[in-house]
Parts: C-alpha cells; sequence; structure tokens
C-alpha cells in the first residue's frame, strides 16, 4: 500500500530528461487519453443514435404515432399532409407496417428506460471493482447487436419488441456509467474537463444525427434500414474498442512512458482503486455530495423537458413541417456539441494558468449554466410569433446549458474519483427519475391549456434549475473527501 511520502520519493528519482519528455505531454489532442475521449466520443455517439432511432422509425412503422395524435388533439388542426408523405413512402418500400394503438407506442418508446432505476448503481460498482474495459464494451456490443435485430422482434411481435428495448436500455446504461471508471485513472486533475467534455459531446453529436437524417432514412430507404446503420456503425466501435482501450495507463501496451509518466504523477494524490466496501454511511452525510445529486437532478429536469418537447414545440408552435421541424430541433443539439468541448477546454485553461481555483471553475460554470440556460427559456411563449427569434433563444439556451458539463456535472470526479463509477451511476439514477417526471408533468400543463402551459412549462423548470443551483453554490466542494481517500495506518 503506497502512502503520499512514497509517491513523492517516487517522483524526485525521474531523470531530469524524462522530466522534460513528460512536460510535452501536457499539451496537444496527440495523445493516447485524449484518443480515449475521442473513441469515448463514438461510443457515446452510437448509444444516443441507438437510444433515438425508435422514436423517428416508428413514424414510419405504424399509421399514427402517439406524437401526432397529441398534436392534432392539443392544437386542433387538421393533419398535415406530412402522413400522406409517409404512406407514399410505405408503398414504394417494402417494410411492413404495423397496427399499433397509440398505448403499445407509448410502451414501445418508454421501455428503454424500465431497467434504466435499476442498472446504473451495479454497472458502476462493477465498474469501479472489476474495470470498465469489458463493461462498457460489452455494454456497447450488446446494445449495437440489438437494434440489429429490433425489425426482425418487430415481425415477431410486440412481447418480444419489448424485452429487446429493456435488455437493450440496461445493456446502454453500461457504456454511460461505466465509462466514468475510466477518467478516474487515465485523466490528469487539470485536464479532466476537456477530456470528459470531448466525451460527452458524442452524445450531442448523435442527437443532431438522428434529428437531421433520421426522418429521411426512413423515407429514402426504410425505416429498418435506420436501425441497420446505426446498429452497424456501433459495433464498428466496438472493434475499435477492445483492442485499443485499458482500464489503466499502466498496462496499455501502446502508451509511451512520458504520458504514463505524467498521468501517473498527475494522479499521484488521488487514489483511484476502489475496494469491495463502501463508505454508503459517509456518503449519505456528505453535503457536497448531496449538492451534486440535487443539482444533477434539477438540471436534468431542464434538460428532460427541452429534449422531449422540443420537436413538438417547434411542430405545434412554430407551425413547421415534418422535415423542417427535424432540421430545426437539431441545431441547439449541434451548437451545443461544440460549445460542451470549448467550455471544458476554457475551464483547464482557467485551472491550469491559476486564474481560478477548482471549487470556483465548478460553481461559475455551474452558475452561468444554470441562468442563462434557463433564464433564456422563459420569453419563449411571447416571442413565438418569430420563428428565427424563438430559434435564436433555443440555440443559446443549449449553448450556455453545456457550460454545466464543466461544472457540477463532473463535480463527483473532483470530490471521490475513487468512486467514481458507483457515484455516476447513482447520479444516473437521479436523472432518471427527472426525466421519467419532468416529461410527464410538462404534458400535464400542455393538456390543460395549451397556451399557457408552455409558460407554465419553462417557469416550473427555470424554477427547479435554480433551486437547485443554490443548493449547489452554498455545499458544493472540489476537494477528495475524506471518505473517498484510502485508510492510511501507522506503525510504533
Amino acid at each position: 500500500m503506497s502512502t503520499g511520502a512514497d509517491l513523492k520519493a517516487r517522483e524526485g528519482d525521474i531523470p531530469s530528461d524524462n522530466m522534460t519528455q513528460e512536460q510535452s505531454f501536457k499539451k496537444g489532442f496527440c495523445s493516447l487519453r485524449h484518443g480515449l475521449a475521442f473513441i469515448l466520443h463514438l461510443c457515446n455517439f452510437s448509444i444516443y443514435t441507438q437510444q433515438m432511432n425508435l422514436s423517428f422509425a416508428i413514424t414510419a412503422m405504424v399509421n399514427t404515432t402517439v406524437a401526432s395524435s397529441q398534436l392534432n388533439a392539443s392544437t386542433e388542426r387538421p393533419p398535415t399532409n406530412s402522413q400522406d408523405v409517409w404512406n407514399e413512402t410505405r408503398q414504394e418500400s417494402k417494410a411492413p407496417v404495423y397496427n399499433w394503438t397509440p398505448e403499445i407506442q407509448g410502451i414501445l418508446l418508454s421501455s428503454l428506460n424500465y431497467g434504466s432505476f435499476i442498472a446504473p448503481i451495479p454497472t458502476g460498482y462493477v465498474a469501479g471493482v472489476f474495470g470498465a474495459k469489458y463493461v462498457v464494451g460489452l455494454g456497447l456490443l450488446i446494445s449495437s447487436v440489438l437494434t440489429l435485430f429490433i425489425p426482425l422482434a418487430a415481425d415477431a411481435g410486440v412481447a418480444l419488441l419489448i424485452v429487446l428495448r429493456v435488455i437493450q436500455g440496461m445493456a446502454q446504461v453500461m457504456v454511460l456509467t461505466g465509462q466514468y471508471s475510466l477518467w478516474a485513472k487515465w485523466a490528469p486533475p487539470q485536464e479532466r474537463s476537456q477530456l470528459i467534455t470531448i466525451a460527452a459531446s458524442g452524445s450531442m453529436l448523435g442527437t443532431f444525427l438522428v434529428l437531421i437524417a433520421g426522418g429521411l432514412i426512413c423515407q429514402a430507404l426504410g425505416w429498418p434500414y435506420i436501425f441497420y446503420i446505426f446498429g452497424g456503425i456501433g459495433c464498428a466501435c466496438c472493434l475499435l474498442w477492445f483492442p485499443l482501450v485499458y482500464d489503466d495507463p499502466q498496462n496499455h501496451p501502446f502508451i509511451s512512458t512520458g504520458e504514463k509518466r505524467y498521468i501517473t504523477c498527475s494522479l499521484a494524490q488521488e487514489d483511484c482503486s476502489l475496494g469491495w466496501s463502501l463508505p454508503i454511511k459517509a456518503m449519505v452525510k456528505s453535503l457536497p455530495l448531496w449538492a451534486i445529486v440535487v443539482s444533477y437532478f434539477c438540471e436534468y429536469w431542464l434538460l428532460s423537458t427541452v429534449m422531449a418537447y422540443t420537436p413538438t414545440y417547434i411542430s405545434s408552435v412554430l407551425q413547421a413541417n415534418l422535415r423542417d421541424s427535424g432540421i430545426l430541433s437539431a441545431l441547439p443539439f449541434m451548437f451545443g456539441c461544440v460549445c460542451i468541448i470549448l467550455g471544458g477546454l476554457l475551464a483547464d485553461f482557467l485551472l491550469s494558468r491559476k486564474i481560478l481555483r477548482l471549487v470556483t471553475i465548478r460553481k461559475l460554470f455551474t452558475a452561468v449554466g444554470v441562468l442563462v440556460s434557463s433564464g433564456i427559456l422563459l420569453p419563449l411563449p411571447w416571442v413565438r410569433s418569430s420563428r428565427s427569434t424563438t430559434m435564436a433563444f433555443l440555440v443559446l439556451s443549449s449553448v450556455f446549458a453545456s457550460l454545466c458539463d464543466s461544472g457540477a456535472l463532473i463535480n463527483f470526479l473532483d470530490i471521490a474519483p475513487r468512486y467514481a463509477g458507483f457515484l455516476k451511476g447513482l447520479l444516473q439514477v437521479f436523472s432518471y427519475l427527472a426525466g421519467g417526471i419532468a416529461p410527464t408533468v410538462a404534458g400535464f400543463f400542455i393538456s390543460q391549456d395549451s397556451e399557457f402551459g408552455w409558460r407554465n412549462v419553462f417557469f416550473l423548470a427555470a424554477a427547479i434549475d435554480v433551486v437547485g443551483l443554490l443548493f449547489y453554490l452554498i455545499f458544493s466542494q472540489a476537494e477528495v473527501q475524506e471518505w473517498a481517500k484510502e485508510p492510511t495506518f501507522t506503525h510504533l
């Protein structure tokens, strides 16, 4: 068992020429750790395309969809010719069409989340104890293969398709949760924000691509190809993952000596090894951890509302047709994808130049991200007559919300790196809880009053987000907590 003094002594034994070589690995993107970030970017891209593909394909798979029926009921307008376009597409292609009721469609769309409340915590714990390589890789492989079999499962029956979607959702949780155990061993503290945001931006890129290309693929090739294409991309990512990704730098066969030494020395003061036991009692009493938990729930309330209802808002309030709605809905995610990475680079720049302390950076980025992104949504009901103004507000909201990815959303790695996988799983549960409640509440408001319902949705989401911000600003910290440190023993 190594102590801090041993690690410092070990650092002192490094020759000066090697120290110079080590310095060269502090900058630039041509490093193995940045390569890992880009591979995880592709993995997150694949997972999010697989999460959203049924939402678009179901429009072509059935005669009517939940979304269109709700839209016609809430706006009391006659249906547009978008359904005629899909009918012509079905006649041209040989893809089957199913007579699923709106209730069955709703179950199919939500079945992906049925296992989400159970899987994150065990997944994070297993990834922390046994390593994230095979947890993440196996999850990506299972999800991608099951995506390829969705057309066959749909032909076999609804029950099989629901079971397949539940298993697929649990496999996707393995990817989204387990990957953070890697960063506890691969990301130097001064590069943690940029590496994690590079990886996380893949989710925004995947969402953007599905919104742009999903409808076009269904129209041009037939709905089964949206599963074949994105499932195939996921399988291709597995070919990169298994031979190139390792749980830690020490065991990687292709890493250079200088980069390995740089990462090891950067993490010398952080113990990243997770044992079988967990300090549950200390975690429950930890206010900095509760600050992150509350912030996660509140920020994902706003995010879930925006992701679920942006296409509906654009199509019903802005009166956009099917194709324009997909393109306009994708714009906020495109800008958000870029700004997540820029926010991570800015956070690490402020930290490496010692312009701001780490806790100040986390609080500042979270405050700006929450206040601006939520505040800019409040005037939306009053600018609905201008499509360009509405879209500008939605894009700006997404841009500033991306700053939270360099703030509270990665703060758990600062306070407890050795429990990163377990804590990410815990936080995922609260994010899924917000994702389950927020769209339901929003739907209730909109169904009660189609005109003032949107105003109530945006005001409630902003209020919850600000309350979470205040709690986070008061109680959050960025130092490794005592319960997250390995106990040391003194021999007399």
